[in-house]
């Protein structure tokens, strides 16, 4: 029986359990989306504390694309050289590194989450964002200008993630990981709340998956053929009381990116609108999203679920009783960069990969 602790193999890549570190944005770059110090200590602990893949928090794939000035990026060889080490030392202690390539759309352009992510005005070195419409993501305060792109912003858009996914191929990283969740910029094609096209980008679900899996094709032709390629989702808005993104619409996607040859799809929702409605927001609240989109699919792709995991036997039953082949988790590693290594005990797992110099504690 597959349980926690079972390698997973998806290409010629194997992660040595089910354990994920999930993309947690840091803000912590100086304006110039170049790695710093803390995202080689904030990835590496993670990585010596036992988790199988080691997923970077989401990456820019251009200046436009981030969230706030202080995002990660890989536009440039300088961003990718800052990055080469964070990938190197990941792998050298057992687990996969895995880069999550973005582009925040009209959620672009705000300031770090301590300093309010309020929106950033272009006097306060804000920038113009894009989006599948000219309409701003309604915050409180006034949002920074969005242009609706046009076909060479598409294009261009494309050209970058793949450059990106080149340049992480390059220093190291194993896994690509897509981000089109939570209210960015693939998520907002997704979506008949934020995409009003009339073109081949909008309108009926055909075209308005087209972005993400035109966006995922490129990232497939330039990664490596042995090397898996993740797409992160919103499997729903959760606004219930308008047309909008559902989990049906997502197993549906995911049969078509698997398609375009994506190996896991990354189970996540909510995000794209203020007006959400969850239910609920406790333990394993998320899962049953990933579960459905697993077992529903018609193809083999593979899902990860993510949601308030914090205890080692409830990861442990949602890989167990096949509700998803890979457990990302998130806060709980941000309290705990020992996560794995602690179910791995509580769990009774014999061989874990404790690092030499951390055997006396364990």
């Amino acid at each position: 029986m597959t349980d926690l602790f079972t390698p997973l193999r998806i290409r010629g890549v194997e992660a040595r359990n089910r354990i994920a570190v999930s993309p947690m944005c840091q803000y912590s770059c100086d304006r110039d989306g170049l790695a710093k110090d803390w995202h080689l200590v904030h990835l590496g602990s993670r990585a010596v504390g036992g988790a199988g893949t080691v997923v970077s928090e989401a990456t820019a794939v251009s200046p436009e694309g981030r969230i706030s000035p202080n995002d990660l990026g890989l536009w440039s060889a300088d961003h990718a050289d800052a990055l080469r080490g964070v990938a190197d030392f990941v792998s050298r202690q057992g687990a996969v590194p895995a880069v999550q390539l973005a582009h925040a759309g009209r959620k672009a352009s705000t300031s770090r989450p301590w300093e309010g992510r309020d929106p950033l005005s272009l006097d306060e070195g804000g920038w113009e964002t894009l989006a599948p419409s000219d309409v701003p993501y309604p915050y409180d305060g006034e949002a920074p200008p969005v242009r609706r792109m046009d076909s060479d912003d598409i294009e261009k858009v494309k050209d970058d993630f793949a450059s990106a996914a080149e340049r992480a191929l390059d220093i190291g990283f194993e896994v690509a990981e897509v981000h089109a969740a939570h209210g960015y910029l693939l998520h907002e094609f997704l979506s008949p709340v934020t995409n009003g096209r009339d073109d081949e980008y909008g309108g009926c679900f055909r075209n308005r998956v087209r972005l993400v899996r035109e966006v995922v094709r490129e990232v497939r032709d330039v990664w490596d053929d042995d090397k898996p390629v993740f797409v992160r989702v919103s499997a729903t808005d959760w606004l219930p009381d308008r047309d909008s993104w559902t989990v049906d619409d997502t197993v549906r996607l995911a049969d078509l990116l698997h398609d375009d040859g994506a190996d896991l799809i990354d189970v996540s929702s909510g995000g794209l609108h203020p007006d959400q409605s969850i239910p609920h927001t406790g333990a394993n609240y998320q899962v049953p999203l990933a579960e459905r989109v697993r077992n529903r699919t018609e193809t083999e792709v593979l899902t990860s679920a993510v949601g308030c995991v914090v205890e080692s036997n409830q990861a442990d039953g949602i890989v167990r009783n096949n509700r998803a082949d890979l457990v990302m988790v998130g806060r709980e590693h941000l309290r705990n960069p020992y996560f794995a290594l602690d179910a791995g005990r509580e769990l009774g797992i014999d061989d874990l990969p404790v690092p030499s110099q951390y055997l006396r504690g364990f």
